[in-house]
């Protein structure tokens, strides 16, 4: 079979699944892709650009729209172009934030498309208005529901979809959630497992190792959707009340969601200023190398995970395999994964007190932690184990070429 995938971050959400097609001799896959850089064994990359960017004289309502139909435009052209060249895809899979598959069914009615569903965005009950200090405007209000307008024709031409968790597909207008599958990308779990002798050297050269007080906090980048404020401070609170602890931060001080501080710089910046740290307890990593990630996460003796009602995080996934014990925010979709007690602990996502009380408890208890910890590792095998959802991926797929 000939598949076509279609994400302007190769490999993105696609990449355990790209990878698996592409080993069958049967099959051919092409990967259409804003990136140049990147390779994955037997996977055929054909890279786009848009025509231009954005017009900044139009209104600013359609800036993301105007940018997803120069996504949309160079995606077409460049599938014409395949098609011209003899390829003609048995399915797409595609995914639509970015307005890339605008018109793949306008090119070829008759080819399933199958669309990740991550995320549609919403001015009420998701990640805008969920600070209760930062009401949204009416502009935002406004903005949010144009925002969408790509991703909801996306979402109508597309065969079928699938979500990751349950509250991502819940998200989405309640008149599409039949065509929704709820279907994670999948965790490895039989390579991400803790290794008991694991030691991990800091930037000043400690050595750390599991039974050490390590708290890690993982994000792409330090900013108030992944809760980065309210971790620091908290850290204050957790190394008062431990005072052989350390705290290892990963992330960059780039912006992926939300809005860069008021006055300018970095949210790590921002936060330093307000909540000096010892620099001999806190280290910062920036962005790591996916080993070194691996690594550390064997070590902590609890991690903690902060995001807003958003899109969750491999990394939270990806440390419960690895055997860390989770304090993560009383949020969806958290809250569909971690329950209280059972399978690691639950904090307010606004209370730095109650995320290092949650914290401090389970570096002081570790019977209690490493109960939770193997609790959490048994969740992740059993519900997101990465051949179960290849699996169900691949029966998808089947499925909307069969008709179903």
């Amino acid at each position: 079979m000939r598949f076509l995938f279609v994400h302007q971050n190769m490999p993105g959400q696609f990449r355990h699944l790209a990878a698996h097609l592409a080993r069958q001799p049967a099959h051919r896959v092409v990967f259409l892709t804003r990136r140049r850089d990147i390779e994955i064994e037997g996977v055929t990359r054909v890279s786009y650009e848009p025509a231009r960017e954005p017009g900044q004289n139009g209104h600013h309502y359609l800036f993301r729209t105007e940018n997803a139909v120069l996504h949309g435009q160079a995606v077409a052209r460049a599938v014409s172009d395949l098609i011209g060249q003899g390829f003609v895809p048995d399915v797409i899979v595609a995914h639509p934030g970015w307005g890339e598959a605008l018109f793949l069914k306008d090119l070829l009615p008759r080819t399933p498309l199958v669309s990740h569903c991550e995320f549609f965005y919403r001015a009420h009950g998701a990640d805008i208005g969920f600070d209760p200090d930062e009401r949204p405007d009416i502009d935002v209000v406004l903005r949010t529901r144009v925002r969408t307008a790509h991703l909801l024709l996306s979402l109508d031409a597309c065969d079928r979809g699938w979500s990751p968790t349950e509250w991502q597909r819940r998200v989405h207008p309640a008149v599409y959630h039949p065509k929704i599958a709820v279907i994670h990308e999948g965790i490895d779990t039989s390579r991400l497992i803790a290794d008991p002798e694991v030691r991990f050297a800091l930037p000043d050269g400690t050595l750390v190792g599991r039974g050490d007080d390590v708290v890690t906090y993982c994000a792409r980048n330090l900013e108030p959707y992944r809760g980065f404020p309210s971790l620091m401070r908290a850290i204050p609170k957790i190394l008062e009340a431990r005072p052989g602890a350390r705290v290892v931060v990963i992330g960059g001080d780039e912006i992926s969601y939300g809005s860069p501080p008021p006055a300018g710089g970095t949210w790590r910046a921002r936060m330093l200023a307000e909540v000096p740290v010892d620099s001999a307890r806190v280290h910062f990593l920036g962005r790591v190398p996916y080993d070194r990630f691996v690594a550390l996460m064997s070590v902590p003796a609890v991690h903690v995970y902060l995001t807003v009602p958003f899109v969750l995080s491999w990394s939270m996934l990806e440390a419960m395999s690895l055997g860390a014990a989770v304090v993560g925010s009383r949020t969806p979709p958290v809250e569909e994964v971690i329950h209280d007690n059972v399978n690691g602990l639950l904090a307010d996502f606004f209370s730095p007190d109650e995320i290092a009380e949650r914290t401090v408890a389970l570096l002081a208890d570790r019977e209690r932690r490493d109960a939770l910890a193997g609790a959490g590792r048994r969740t992740v095998a059993a519900r997101y184990e990465l051949r179960r959802c290849l699996a169900r991926q691949l029966a998808l797929l089947e499925s909307v070429v069969n008709g179903a």
